[in-house]
């Protein structure tokens, strides 16, 4: 696996507040969030990354070419500066969750593309086609990267783990609070002997995609591209790479969370007959308990077994934890992915028990209750997380789990290091 260092673009925290520069990942970012981003600097991230559509858009103007134009205006003023020495960057982000303190740190560099699953690079969810024509017009334009693609690797040594924990107790280039609470941290690594401690280490190493597969494939797209028109030379073009930020899966402070269904089915099934057998369906009591207790109550009950599932029915207002009773599970799915919650709920649940028609995710389990409940849905159903370990068995036989079935946190931002072409 090729992994090197690159001159990075970088915001200059001379001219600029960090805090008001980043975004998150495009895929989350809601309309009224995008006008948030929007307001909140001149020179956010978000109008190269994902910027808006207007009237009267055309091939000639459009938030493409727009992207474009900011991006090479705020190189010429400064806003944006260019590394003259080729470096790694260490990236950490500290957060909370559920009351414990914890810190996600990582690198960004430059990773060689490769088809996936045919090399060291390996894929673990389905995509869909229309964020990867997105993504593909941004590269086009922009000829950059500005979201770097969330990837694992395994190192028991942790060579390059050490360096960025050692770094960590220096002065970082950029610091703040974003507006999640956390605080995001960036450090320039342009020492070449740890420069070459960290290539030596990734050399070997599988990499597995844990967030921005459309990224991926986008990158893997235009790298074809770029060779149809007679680019390629060597094979050490810059389109021939992509930005990634890559954590040792070893270490101490990465969160997997699930991603919860709503659905909508037939009025006419009913749901807990159904379910009933195959599955031990535990209502649970909520008594005097507000909303947020019982669905506390029903993760609680749920968590840590196997094809253990939460539901929320919107015709009775209960909450039940599911567990399976030990039927059969009549599934036609790899053994890797049959195990799976997120297998189970899809290929068993939806598809053979009760024919869903239409499902929509929600991270928020309260939320998620809430659509329910305004809309025209029958039924939420809750998954425990997905385990990294689970993550790595899959993408290493080759198979891809359904949409959302993994959701690392915290998010990374946007605009953190820009890898131009």
């Amino acid at each position: 696996m090729a992994v090197i260092p690159f001159n990075g673009i970088l915001y200059n925290p001379q001219k600029v507040d960090a805090s008001l520069t980043m975004a998150p990942p495009y895929d989350i970012v809601s309309p009224d969030l995008k006008e948030d981003l929007y307001r909140k600097s001149p020179h956010n991230i978000i109008r190269i990354d994902f910027g808006k559509d207007k009237d009267g858009d055309n091939e000639e103007e459009n938030r493409y070419t727009r992207a474009a134009s900011y991006f090479n205006e705020w190189l010429h003023q400064g806003i944006l500066t260019r590394d003259d020495a080729q470096c790694f960057y260490s990236y950490e982000i500290q957060y909370e969750i559920n009351g414990a303190a914890k810190i996600t740190r990582g690198f960004l560099g430059a990773v060689k593309i490769e088809e996936l699953g045919k090399g060291k690079v390996h894929p673990h969810e389905m995509t869909y086609s229309k964020p990867k024509s997105d993504r593909l017009n941004i590269l086009r334009y922009c000829r950059a990267n500005t979201s770097p693609i969330f990837s694992l690797y395994s190192s028991k040594e942790k060579a390059a783990s050490s360096i960025l924990e050692n770094i960590s107790d220096q002065p970082p280039y950029i610091e703040f609070v974003y507006d999640d609470g956390f605080t995001h941290r960036l450090w320039k690594i342009s020492d070449r002997s740890k420069i070459d401690v960290i290539v030596r280490e990734m050399s070997h190493r599988d990499v597995f995609i844990a967030d921005g597969h459309h990224r991926y494939e986008t990158a893997l797209a235009f790298k074809k591209e770029m060779e149809v028109k007679g680019m390629r030379r060597n094979g050490k073009e810059p389109f021939n790479y992509v930005l990634m930020f890559l954590a040792n899966m070893e270490d101490e402070g990465l969160t997997l969370l699930p991603t919860h269904r709503i659905i909508e089915v037939d009025s006419e099934i009913r749901i807990r007959d159904i379910l009933k057998q195959h599955f031990e369906l535990k209502k649970i009591s909520t008594g005097n308990m507000s909303g947020k207790q019982a669905i506390a109550a029903m993760l609680e009950s749920m968590s840590s077994k196997a094809h253990s599932f939460g539901m929320y029915l919107t015709n009775t207002g209960n909450y039940y934890a599911l567990s399976f009773n030990g039927a059969s599970i009549d599934v036609d799915l790899p053994d890797c992915l049959k195990k799976l919650d997120v297998s189970v709920l899809h290929k068993f649940i939806f598809e053979n028990l009760l024919n869903v028609d239409h499902y929509e995710y929600e991270m928020d389990p309260a939320v998620a209750v809430e659509r329910a409940m305004k809309g025209s849905f029958e039924a939420v159903f809750f998954l425990n997380p997905t385990l990294i370990s689970e993550l790595k068995e899959v993408a290493l036989e080759g198979h891809r789990m359904p949409p959302k079935s993994t959701y690392f946190y915290p998010k990374l931002l946007t605009g953190m290091a820009i890898y131009k072409f």
